[in-house]
Formats: structure tokens, sequence, C-alpha cells
């Protein structure tokens, strides 16, 4: 059974359509990222499944039981959900135990327990007692989780909750969340713009684009795979080369052999990583090409180069490089490239 399933969804904001028609499930004990530009949708779709707005038409389904539908509408609180905001929004006059286990039912003993347990599970064990301006914002997120988990939710909403958060803390915080999510039991609905985040976090990730999710799969397939040349551009970087035809009507690309579902109008796309350098002498096919500029990451480089036509396209390589700005190379690829409309 799917801890969140959505048919047919619409909302409109007076005359302005949103959301077009969303189909999206989210599995149980999963984690499902929602990716896509601001303004595309995903934080409307957040809200109506956390009955925060109700759509103009479409059907939402938790755990099974219908929330929203046709004459159907559940109120928030009685849909066993947990919400965690882009920043904690902790209550500033409670200490962190008091904001974990606000409105927890059960006694003083009881309520101190699963308190203690969650604050555990978020790697802020004996924290309770600290007010929330004694906090990082890394911290106030961990506690913001817990207080989403107190109640034991089938389901946890996030909504974009580590972008405020410096990028050396951001990665720690989110695996450490996202474990504990899952270590509870529950679901989870990312709402997300971050492609590394979503790529590399999520079970399953759900592409939307102008109100529609265009594109749903596990992340291998979503960046490996991409259903058109938004996706492609959207999720990752992308190298576009234009197609050739040959006699026979095959397609090609200065780099080797293209096919897919764009047909000849369409473009030729390959990831940086799908590209290869070799010395001008090594007998290598492909072009040859001559490198413009070399941007050095730590855990890999990006290269630009140059191809005969002038067309200038990415190449990845791990760690370090040999190659320096102005060195001629042979560029091939290791994969035939998709053709996208």
């Amino acid at each position: 059974m799917a801890a969140i399933e959505v048919k047919e969804l619409h909302v409109a904001y007076g005359d302005k359509a949103v959301l077009h028609g969303v189909d999206l499930v989210v599995e149980d004990a999963a984690v499902t990222a929602v990716l896509g530009p601001s303004g595309c949708g995903k934080t409307s779709l957040l809200r109506v499944v956390a009955g925060l707005l109700r759509p103009t038409a479409g059907r939402v389904s938790l755990g099974g039981a219908v929330v929203v539908d046709d004459g159907i509408w559940v109120r928030p609180e009685r849909r066993r959900i947990g919400i965690v905001p882009q920043e904690g929004a902790l209550f500033p006059h409670l200490d962190v135990a008091g904001n974990v286990g606000f409105g927890l039912p059960g006694s003083r003993r009881e309520k101190s327990v699963r308190v203690a347990e969650l604050l555990a599970l978020v790697g802020m064990a004996g924290t309770g007692s600290m007010r929330p301006q004694e906090l990082s914002g890394g911290m106030q997120q961990r506690v913001a989780v817990a207080r989403a988990l107190s109640r034991r939710p089938d389901v946890v909403l996030l909504d974009e909750p580590f972008s405020a958060l410096d990028a050396g803390l951001r990665d720690e915080v989110r695996a450490d969340v996202l474990a504990a999510i899952r270590a509870d039991g529950a679901a989870a609905l990312l709402v997300t713009h971050d492609q590394d985040e979503a790529l590399s976090s999520a079970d399953r990730v759900a592409v939307m684009r102008d109100g529609v999710v265009v594109q749903e799969g596990a992340p291998s397939d979503v960046y490996g795979s991409p259903v058109d040349l938004g996706v492609a551009r959207f999720v990752g970087e992308c190298v576009e080369l234009p197609l050739l035809a040959d006699a026979d009507g095959s397609l090609r690309t200065a780099l080797g052999a293209a096919a897919g579902p764009g047909g000849s109008t369409g473009v030729a796309v390959l990831r940086p990583e799908e590209l290869v350098l070799s010395e001008p002498g090594s007998g290598a096919d492909g072009a040859p090409v001559r490198i413009v500029s070399v941007r050095y990451h730590g855990h890999d480089c990006l290269l630009d180069v140059v191809l005969p036509d002038g067309h200038v396209v990415a190449v990845r390589t791990l760690g370090s490089t040999p190659w320096r700005p102005g060195d001629d190379a042979r560029l091939t690829a290791r994969v035939p490239a998709r053709v996208l409309a």
C-alpha cells in the first residue's frame, strides 16, 4: 500500500492554474524527492498533501485512506503527517524538549521517554534544556525533524529544509535527518530545487515542470535516461551536440552514434562523465579537440574543450587532471548519444 497517492490533482490561485493533473505515488518507508525550479508547483503539491491547501480537483490518499476528493476533506491534524519547513520554526519560548514534545499525548514520563528517544535518533541527545536561539541552523533542523516525528506519523513532508544551511553542513544534516526518518519507519516527501540533493538522497525522484510531473523514477533512471531535453538540462550538466545524418539515414554526432525518441529533429545529449580525452597520437577515434579551460573541484575536474565545428563541450574527469588549457587531444564518447526532443 502506498504511503501517498495523488491522482489528477489540479490547483489554482484565482485565475492562475499552478497544478495541471499531477499524479504521484510515494511508497511506504521510502523517500521521494519532488524536484523542480521555483514556481513549478512543488510547494503547492506539498500543501495539498498536508491539508493546508484545498485543490480545485483531484484525489489524495494517505495509507490507502482518501483524504481529498469530491466532497471529502480530512483536516490536517487527522492526517498522521509531520511537517518540516524550510527553517525549523521552533517555538522560541520553549526549550528543545518542549519543542519536540509539544502537543504529545501521554503522561509526563511517557513524553520524556519519547522526547529523549527522538533527540537521540536525530543526533541531539542531551540537548533537551537548550533554547532554540542557542542552536545552530543545522541543530534547529534536527530538532524540527524530531518534533515532526514525535506522534509517529506515517508520512513526513519536508519543504526544502536544508536550503538555508552551509554547503558543508547540508550534506551531513540531510543524511542524518533522512536516516532518522527511515529508522522511525515513516515515508518522506522531500521538495527541493537542488538536483544533487534529490539524486543522492531519495529512493525515487519526480521532476516537475509547469505544474505537471514530467518524469518519475529511480534517481539513476532520471539522470541516465531523461524523457526530454528539458529534464536532461535540469538534472545535472548536459552536453548537447548537433546531429549528423549518414547516407543510410542513421544519426550520429562528431563523437559517434546517436539514437533516441527525439528523431532527426532532436538534440544529441551526453553527460560530461561519458566523454573521454585521449592523447592526439593514441590512435583513438572521435574528434580532435583543444582544451579551453580546466576547473578543479577536488573530487573531479570539469574541462571545456572546443570541437572542430566550434562547439564547446564539458568533460568530467575524476580527481586532478594532467590536461591544461591549450592542449590538443582527441575526444570520444563511452556510450551513444541520446537524441531528445
